[in-house]
């Protein structure tokens, strides 16, 4: 073990770091330096379009299927949330709506079963 309390070498952690921050530059770089100033096929457009929507189920999946809260074991609470967040957005078309009954409902099923 290092002085810092970290488990890795110094080197090592900065090799890391600098090879995160590079590729990270030339992922963006491809899209804004090099593809910028052209113009994209449609069916990419088409494609790039669902991006955003895509990354909010991708970071709340996880924390529903496998919460820390009850040690990874699914439960009752957050399932139903989650169902309700998706019926609420899907019927109504608003994100918003949505994401406020999913809390609603996953806060009421916490108080109610504790």
């Amino acid at each position: 073990m290092t002085n810092s309390g970290t488990p890795f070498d110094p080197v090592t952690l900065w090799i890391v770091i600098v090879g995160m921050a590079v590729g990270s530059f030339a992922l963006r770089f491809v899209f804004i330096g090099l593809v910028g100033s052209r113009r994209m096929p449609d069916w990419m457009l088409r494609h790039l379009r669902y991006t955003a929507v895509a990354m909010l189920p991708a970071l709340v999946t996880p924390l529903v299927i496998w919460p820390s809260a009850t040690d990874g074991q699914p439960d009752l609470p957050r399932m139903s949330a989650a169902a309700v967040t998706l019926a609420v957005g899907f019927w109504t078309k608003n994100v918003l709506a949505g994401i406020i009954a999913g809390a609603g409902t996953l806060y009421l099923l916490l108080w109610l079963f504790g």
